[in-house]
């Protein structure tokens, strides 16, 4: 068994390492004025994307960028539209957050038929790269294995460890490379099942529903973890337990992914486990990426930005960091 435990303990420490490899910054003048630039915005989901939203305008502004803004409040097809607008209005550049992988091979073709670059922020597509310059992210596969790891190191103790997944926006690629990330992480450990799971669409809402669901369709007592593809899914989760008489994070463990602020102060209440961080500030490598695109700069084809991990012992000390306290 302590073999076993030191082995759990040196992958989770693993995965938390390979966070330091994941940025990779651009050091050249961060002068962007003058440059108009449309961003397509996938729309207000969560609390994550508003500060998301947030982050890149105050970012655009820093820089001295005119950033056009579209909400494309959760349709691809408002995304297009808002696209083809910006092309018509001859910006000098575009930033994608698209809703889903696929479905823009054509307006991203009439992108760069107008000679305008696209780069592509947080989700990924699955269009030709050559349609776009890079991509700014983060590593959503390695956020699901560092859920999956915790879990792992959290349990092992236990004989067996069933797990409820509330599911992001299905075809997203947050929500398919976490889940892959996850159960990479937990195929380690047979112990480990998921044994549900549904889409809650990212919305506090949604988790809420879906894990009325859960507790409802089966005894609450067999479940031992609940893994949210993000935290305003988990905070509605929480919710649910809360109003069926279950105590979060004691009767049943949670992880989930954002670390928001919300998402800390559940775990600085106890009512929470874990989260992995999606850090909203990835406008000003965006925004550095495109000006050295255009001074002639060759670009890597992903740029990631760092994540981490925060847990009931750290979350104070990072909130506060975050609000001056």
């Amino acid at each position: 068994m302590r073999s076993h435990k030191l082995f759990l303990s040196a992958l989770l420490v693993l995965v938390l390492a390979f966070t330091s490899i994941l940025f990779v910054a651009h050091a050249q003048d961060s002068s962007g004025a003058g440059l108009t630039i449309g961003f397509a915005q996938t729309g207000s989901e969560s609390g994550w994307r508003t500060d998301f939203t947030n982050a890149m305008m105050s970012e655009a502004e820093a820089m001295g960028i005119n950033l056009l803004f579209s909400d494309g409040q959760q349709k691809q097809e408002n995304q297009i539209a808002a696209l083809r607008s910006f092309i018509a209005q001859g910006v000098d550049a575009i930033i994608l957050a698209p809703i889903v992988e696929t479905g823009w091979d054509d307006v991203l073709q009439e992108a760069a038929d107008a000679e305008i670059p696209v780069l592509i922020i947080d989700r990924g597509v699955t269009a030709d790269p050559s349609l776009y310059i890079t991509r700014v992210a983060s590593d959503f596969v390695y956020e699901g294995r560092l859920a999956g790891a915790w879990l792992a190191t959290a349990t092992a103790d236990r004989a067996s460890c069933n797990v409820v997944e509330l599911y992001g926006t299905v075809g997203s690629s947050p929500a398919i490379d976490r889940a892959t990330g996850f159960a990479d992480a937990i195929a380690l450990f047979p112990q480990i099942q998921i044994i549900a799971s549904q889409s809650g669409d990212f919305t506090r809402s949604g988790g809420k529903t879906v894990m009325e669901s859960f507790l409802s369709s089966m005894d609450p007592s067999t479940i031992c973890a609940v893994f949210a593809h993000n935290d305003d899914m988990l905070i509605g989760a929480i919710q649910a337990m809360e109003e069926a008489g279950i105590t979060p994070a004691v009767d049943i463990l949670t992880v989930s992914v954002d670390a928001t602020n919300d998402e800390l102060q559940m775990l600085i209440d106890g009512k929470a486990n874990a989260t992995v961080l999606l850090s909203p500030y990835m406008g000003g490598p965006a925004y550095q990426a495109i000006i050295d695109y255009l001074g002639g700069a060759e670009l890597p084809p992903l740029i990631m930005v760092p994540s981490a991990m925060y847990f009931q012992d750290t979350a104070a000390a990072e909130l506060a960091n975050r609000t001056g306290g």
